[in-house]
């Protein structure tokens, strides 16, 4: 097995999961306020980088 598959495998799927959410969470406020114009801008990098996130942390062990 290789060093960074190794390395991965510590990974513990709880924590990474909750800041994939928080991520998820944080690029829909973004996406609703109306005020801020690079909130708004940035809103789907951070929802789609939290989505894409959760979906790799979920082949984590527990």
């Amino acid at each position: 097995m290789s060093q960074f598959v190794h390395g991965l495998m510590r990974f513990r799927r709880g924590p990474w999961e909750m800041l994939a959410s928080v991520l998820i969470a944080i690029g829909v406020v973004m996406l609703m306020q109306p005020v801020v114009l690079w909130a708004y801008t940035y809103s789907f990098i951070v929802t789609l980088t939290g989505t894409v996130m959760f979906i790799v942390v979920s082949h984590f062990p527990d």
